[in-house]
């Protein structure tokens, strides 16, 4: 063959690659995006890297044609591989809001093992994609079989220039996604990190290139003002640590996606589901999340930390929890108090065996350590859990601190979850919506007829008794959202405008003592100021969970991520200030000195920290 015809041949097979490189690239933006106008629009519009990516992807397509010693084999790794994640993203963005993010496969555990009850809640969804999957899978191994041989062979020295010219390339590109440096290159390639919104993030840089941003976010940028000189002018509260004479139980119910079903309109529930909760919240949990990752609000519960002050998508209970953890428990362990967590689910669920131990509980009984349960529907009922919370405060002599998260209120919600429901529902919207409002609106009941034996137990009882319950988040309903016209999508933006917020993250809180009764006024409040609200209804003060968090609660409701809530008014975007308050700069030094930097604030804020008990 003439050099003219070898060249010939090698720009027609660039082409080719070209071309494969993007109608891949423009394949996963349209599962992603899920319509096509937004997918012409990233590849139309200059200022979107939708021409970066298919160089990318044409870049990989080479190297692994190099790999195999064929042209054109690439593409059948590569496609698979990329068409899944786009499809696992496109499926979690539908049922949680976000994007698919690299430290989600931290807990593909966890959705497998809650698979059976996505199942039944969407049977022929999960047949249509059962179906698919196995047409895809057949199809792949007809194309791997029958493909691979139509393209001629690369020789060795070819492979080796491919591989030569690809490495580096991809080497430099992987160099630049470190989104906390600024990169000249990555500008002109009109690669934006916006690492504060991720759903725009998605949407400018593309799947490809917003997913491969947040490689790095395991890594925890220091705040620009971590210097000693700073940590030592954070002064902690007036007082050290005192605990009243008559140390109290406390109890702290973490309820799973306990929320008013009533709120949802043109629907009507009766019997109220949740009257005692009614008659005795002290105010609102305002939640982090929506529809799931309970461990990101139960970090900031226990800890009093927040997840402000964390990237983006991050989970801390997977990524940075790697030794003693300062904790609700660990005080109270520290105090002579008998620690133990409850959950009644598989104990490695959320990394929750080695986290618990890290925050210094005596024990965990996760359900493979608990006595025999009884279920209701699929799920361990809130009942039997309360059972256990009373059997083992009875058990007792000691001062106790009990940490329970409840499981059956768990979704999703399959019409007819339960044989005999007692509450009835009355709804425009379609009837296997209504019956999964109805599944819902039944474990509401459910929970809440157990809060109130269990603080008609506690009243009974001689001890100071503090109990503490409260949502996680707003319940993962889809339709039955914005079928009732509560919601536009199933889930909403995380940047909507604050009123529109509260609204879909507010869950009920209930702080109650067997002395004072309930604690009134608590208003809406961030999972990390429950500790403070919790030590003052005990009458307990500690240099950092009365003491600090008592500065932040005189400014500020809520501490999250796009916004500030204080009793004057709203600070939208207030991470993204050159200027911060003060007060929240010292909040996450605090946070980021404990957790990742040199713990100079620990003893002050912290003291009398146990070591793990080793649960």
């Amino acid at each position: 063959m003439s050099r003219w015809w070898r060249a010939l041949d090698c720009a027609a097979s660039l082409a080719i690659t070209v071309v494969l490189a993007a109608s891949l690239v423009f394949l996963v933006e349209l599962i992603v995006r899920g319509s096509l106008q937004p997918t012409l629009d990233f590849f139309q519009q200059p200022f979107r890297p939708g021409w970066t990516t298919v160089i990318l992807f044409a870049l990989l397509l080479i190297g692994f044609d190099a790999l195999f010693g064929r042209r054109h084999n690439g593409i059948l790794f590569v496609a698979p591989l990329a068409l899944l994640l786009a499809a696992i993203g496109h499926q979690k963005s539908l049922y949680l809001g976000d994007p698919l993010y690299p430290t989600d496969f931290l807990y593909s555990r966890q959705i497998v093992e809650l698979t059976p009850l996505l199942v039944s809640e969407r049977p022929l969804t999960a047949v249509l994609i059962a179906i698919g999957g196995a047409a895809a899978l057949l199809m792949l191994v007809v194309l791997w079989r029958y493909w691979r041989r139509r393209f001629a062979p690369i020789r060795w020295r070819m492979r080796g220039a491919r591989l030569a010219l690809v490495l580096p390339a991809l080497a430099f590109f992987v160099s630049i996604m470190d989104f906390a440096t600024f990169s000249w290159t990555r500008d002109r390639l009109q690669i934006i990190p916006m690492m504060w919104d991720q759903k725009e993030n998605y949407a400018s840089n593309g799947f490809a290139i917003a997913f491969a941003l947040n490689v790095p976010m395991a890594k925890v940028q220091a705040p620009p003002s971590y210097e000693d000189y700073v940590l030592d002018d954070i002064r902690p509260g007036p007082t050290g640590i005192s605990m009243p004479e008559d140390r109290p139980d406390i109890i702290v119910v973490m309820s799973e996606s306990f929320w008013d079903p009533t709120l949802l309109p043109n629907t009507t529930i009766t019997p109220d589901p949740m009257p005692h909760v009614r008659a005795v919240r002290s105010g609102s949990m305002f939640s982090p999340e929506f529809g799931g990752m309970t461990a990101n609000v139960e970090f900031e519960a226990l800890t009093g930390f927040s997840n402000a002050f964390l990237p983006y998508g991050s989970i801390p209970y997977q990524q940075y929890v790697r030794g003693a953890v300062p904790s609700l428990a660990s005080f109270f362990r520290a105090e002579g108090y008998e620690t133990t967590a409850i959950h009644p689910f598989e104990g490695w669920f959320w990394n929750r065996e080695h986290v618990y131990d890290s925050f210094g509980f005596d024990r965990f009984l996760s359900i493979e350590k608990l006595p025999p349960m009884q279920s209701r529907g699929p799920l361990v009922s809130d009942d039997s859990l309360t059972d256990e919370i009373i059997r083992r405060a009875d058990a007792t002599d000691r001062p106790f601190f009990t940490f329970a998260v409840s499981l059956q209120g768990h979704g999703p919600y399959e019409p007819n979850r339960y044989s005999d429901p007692k509450v009835r529902v009355e709804s425009t919207a379609s009837y296997w919506t209504r019956q999964s409002i109805r599944s819902f609106a039944e474990g509401i009941s459910d929970a809440d007829r157990s809060l109130k034996r269990l603080m008609d137990w506690a009243q009974k009882r001689d001890r100071h008794t503090v109990i503490v319950f409260f949502g996680d988040h707003l319940p993962p309903l889809n339709q039955g959202y914005t079928e009732t016209g509560f919601l536009k999508e199933p889930v909403p933006d995380r940047r909507e405008p604050p009123g529109a917020l509260a609204t879909h993250r507010e869950t009920p809180l209930v702080v109650w003592s067997n002395r004072t009764g309930t604690m009134n006024d608590v208003g809406s409040i961030s999972p990390a100021l429950i500790p403070l609200k919790l030590f003052q209804t005990a009458g307990i003060e500690h240099p950092y969970y009365t003491g600090f968090l008592g500065r932040i609660d005189a400014r500020y409701d809520v501490i999250e991520r796009h916004v500030l809530i204080a009793p004057s008014g709203a600070t939208p975007d207030w991470s993204r200030e050159k200027l911060v308050d003060p007060l929240i700069n010292d909040f996450r030094l605090l946070q980021y000195d404990t957790l990742f930097g040199r713990q100079r604030t620990v003893k002050r804020f912290f003291p009398n920290l146990p070591k793990p008990a080793g649960v």
